[in-house]
């Protein structure tokens, strides 16, 4: 965010500043999407839906994990939040006590450790490497669970490595937290945004899980704020007094407009924005190689690649600052993942066109050489 700011700053003074350094992408909302959304508007009728969400929209999620996944979820099970950060304060919020850890890899999203401690719980963050995918596995569950540990969140693709788990390790982690009695959190957010394969949902290999997904990554619904949360049964009554009590109900006309998100038109669209992820995650990773980052894994999914560059800089909140100023592109440094080698890493969002990425690329070559 402080880099944001500054981006922002040097901006109004005239500075034209590539951005590689937001989660956000650029493609605008689908206009299947917009159109319900403009058309529910017009009706006047915005009135609060039930705090679980509308009815149909919650069928339309679980009619998805059908197609999807072939896994069948009782809509009961499904709430419709203010985006995945609802989502994770619904999660968090009917299961975490004070003083309980998580278990969670680092590198992670830098937010899942404040909702954490909005709980008055503890993040414990496992350094991972490429040797895992940077993924949690069945063994560091094992190896860091406590008395104190209420469960295990694992994000996938992930953010900030774009990195997949592979189905047999997320079963064997869900089993594993299921029988050491705790609570497995799956974070599915980019799925969708996935290259060469697919993703495997956690409801998969069990009922017994909590799943976050959202409308903001592969739907391009960001600023909507709809997301949802998949609760396991014994959840249900929990999760929606807690709804009702944190935020009544997301806004409706955003639901109304991810009715449409499922629309095969929709779907269509946004296959071809994922076959553009795609394009823009092999331009910029070979861009990178060629400069001399260090990259052990391509990406699977999501739209981040997360480059060593200790080559170049063992302090790369610096060298981001520098090249921000110096050369006018945006990207975030590694502190803002956790602390397992925070210094050497950089993460480059390809929320841009390629021939933006291209002049991006010319001016990083620039930077270096300059260094």
């Amino acid at each position: 965010m402080e880099l944001l700011r500054r981006a922002k700053q040097l901006e109004l003074v005239g500075k034209d500043i590539i951005h590689m350094e937001i989660g956000e992408p650029d493609f605008a909302t689908p206009k299947p999407i917009l159109d319900a959304g403009i058309r529910q508007l017009k009706t006047g009728e915005v009135k609060y839906t039930p705090a679980a969400g509308l009815p149909k929209l919650r069928e339309k999620i679980a009619d998805f994990y059908r197609q999807q996944y072939s896994v069948t979820v009782n809509k009961k099970r499904i709430f419709v939040t203010p985006g995945a950060s609802g989502a994770f304060l619904l999660a968090l919020g009917v299961t975490l006590n004070p003083s309980e850890e998580l278990l969670m890899a680092d590198p992670c999203y830098p937010c899942n450790s404040n909702f954490i401690k909005l709980f008055d719980g503890k993040a414990k963050t496992i350094p991972v490497d490429a040797s895992s995918r940077y993924q949690l596995t069945s063994e560091h569950i094992k190896r860091h669970w406590a008395k104190n540990t209420k469960g295990v969140l694992i994000a996938s693709p992930s953010n900030p490595t774009g990195t997949l788990i592979a189905p047999n390790q997320l079963k064997q982690a869900v089993d594993t937290v299921n029988e050491l009695g705790g609570c497995f959190y799956s974070d599915e957010i980019y799925h969708g945004l996935v290259y060469g394969g697919k993703a495997t949902s956690a409801l998969s290999f069990s009922d017994d899980v909590f799943v976050i997904n959202s409308f903001s990554k592969y739907f391009g619904m960001t600023g909507w704020r709809v997301g949802w949360l998949i609760v396991p049964e014994a959840f249900i009554d929990a999760t929606e007094k807690l709804a009702q009590n944190i935020f009544i109900a997301t806004a409706t006309h955003s639901q109304y407009a991810a009715l449409a998100a499922f629309d095969r038109h929709t779907l269509d669209e946004l296959e071809l924005r994922r076959a553009e992820f795609e394009q823009r995650r092999n331009f910029l990773y070979d861009a990178l190689l060629r400069l001399g980052f260090d990259i052990p894994i391509k990406p699977d999914g999501a739209f981040y690649i997360y480059a060593n560059c200790s080559k170049f800089t063992d302090d790369s909140f610096q060298f981001a600052l520098d090249l921000l100023e110096a050369e006018g592109l945006a990207v975030t440094p590694g502190r803002d993942f956790g602390s397992n080698e925070e210094n050497h890493y950089l993460r480059f969002a390809y929320t841009t066109s390629i021939a933006r990425m291209a002049i991006a690329m010319q001016r990083l070559e620039k930077f270096i050489n300059k260094g």
